[in-house]
């Protein structure tokens, strides 16, 4: 590892790359973890909103509940270090969430 700092992305905005800058290193990974939840849910709102306009209906699973639209899918939640399964689905402007379970049986 380089006693150097990293160096930044071109494409990051500089007020970002300010405030990270700034920031300590608790702040840093806290702000990591949110960043790529964050962009995880901007993903799936993506697939949500390109699924429903695309007219197909998948299949539905066995384990659907009756109450989960059959255009639902299935995503994880990572909450205080554990992660769960959601069915997720688009309902007009709202994305809604219903749990599933945990990802690891065992939790």
């Amino acid at each position: 590892m380089s006693d150097e700092p990293p160096t930044p992305p071109a494409s990051l905005p500089t007020e970002i790359v300010d405030a990270l800058d700034e920031a300590t290193a608790e702040h840093l990974r806290d702000a990591a973890r949110y960043a790529e939840a964050l962009a995880e849910h901007r993903e799936r709102e993506g697939r949500v909103e390109a699924d429903a306009n695309s007219g197909e209906v998948a299949e539905r699973p066995d384990d659907r509940p009756d109450d989960i639209p059959a255009k639902a899918t299935v995503t994880i939640k990572e909450i205080n270090d554990n992660r769960y399964y959601y069915w997720q689905w688009r309902e007009g402007e709202k994305i809604r969430s219903q749990y599933k379970g945990p990802v690891n049986p065992d939790e």
